[in-house]
């Protein structure tokens, strides 16, 4: 089309030309000839101006219309664009998840929902932190209760069916917690005839039970807190999930509790987002795959869990 255009201007000044050169070279072109081929000329210009202006003007709307789609299709980008966030974390994982006595939050996880809505245009400060139990995560998402969640949650193709994931922004192990002095559980195929505890909604528990130790006695509590009292006062044998979690509860009650070191599991730590949100997606694995890239990742690591003793790994490839 827009080269039909700019071919009129091209035939009107060729029309101009043959007006001033179809004269002998004995006459002169009347003035009204060449006034009314120059009029010709110059309004079929000012058309195809008009003309490249207004597609010009469309195509900028079209990219308009498909960003503000994209943001009115994704809760998170919307959600952003308002300069606001609600983030899932955990509120009582020692090093990723703590919601502090004062009323602030830190630990890894928190570390990283600050980070991603930074890149997303949103100040940390103006981030709504809202607890997310392993059970509710879900339900929380699919309820719109919060924008994502940052809270160890494992990427799995049940979990998949529900929510989409981005990531993976960490690589966890499953583990066993026991206390200091236990000598007879060795790794998860040591927990025949024992009391394994994990928090209902997590898979951890019936791994065991399922691949190592189909005898085992299954505890659940709502929190991983929960299952730690039960630990030190003996109700269960030991409590299991990912190292770096009990890693961070180990750290936290000196001397009394330590991981059996055995970790018989990958758990690939993603962030979770509403179901077909595939712009808000795209968006987080940016931002995660930028603070890996910065340093940022791994100096949050070890602010956080470092104190632990917990060995800093190497970082993920997030999806693109």
């Amino acid at each position: 089309m827009r080269f039909r255009t700019i071919a009129s201007v091209v035939a009107g000044a060729a029309a101009l030309a043959l007006v001033v050169s179809g004269c002998s070279s004995s006459s002169t072109p009347s003035a009204s000839s060449v006034a009314s081929a120059a009029q010709s000329v110059a309004s079929q210009a000012q058309s195809a101006a008009s003309s490249v202006a207004s597609r010009a003007s469309s195509a900028v709307s079209s990219v308009q219309s498909a960003v503000s789609g994209a943001v009115a299709d994704s809760q998170v980008l919307a959600s952003a664009k308002d300069g606001k966030l609600v983030v899932g974390i955990k509120f009582d994982q020692p090093g990723l998840g703590i919601k502090n006595p004062d009323g602030t939050f830190s630990g890894f996880d928190v570390e990283v929902a600050k980070y991603v809505a930074n890149k997303l245009g949103v100040d940390p400060a103006n981030i709504e932190f809202k607890e997310s139990k392993s059970a509710e995560r879900e339900n929380l998402i699919t309820g719109g209760e919060v924008d994502y969640i940052v809270a160890t949650y494992s990427i799995t193709d049940t979990r998949k069916e529900k929510v989409n994931f981005a990531g993976p922004y960490f690589i966890a192990h499953q583990d066993l917690l026991v206390k200091a002095d236990n000598t007879e559980i060795t790794g998860p195929d040591a927990m025949s005839g024992k009391i394994l505890c994990s928090v209902t909604g997590s898979t951890s528990a019936q791994k065991v039970k399922d691949k190592y130790a189909a005898d085992v006695a299954l505890q659940e509590f709502g929190t991983y807190t929960e299952c730690v009292e039960a630990l030190k006062t003996g109700v269960v044998d030991a409590v299991t999930t990912d190292d770096v979690i009990l890693a961070g509860f180990a750290a936290q009650d000196p001397g009394q509790f330590k991981l059996v070191g055995k970790g018989f599991s990958d758990e690939n730590y993603g962030i979770g987002l509403k179901k077909g949100d595939a712009a808000g997606t795209t968006a987080i694995n940016a931002a995660i795959a930028a603070m890996i890239a910065d340093g940022s990742w791994a100096q949050a690591l070890k602010d956080t869990v470092g104190p632990s003793g917990y060995t800093i790994p190497a970082p993920p490839t997030p999806a693109s």
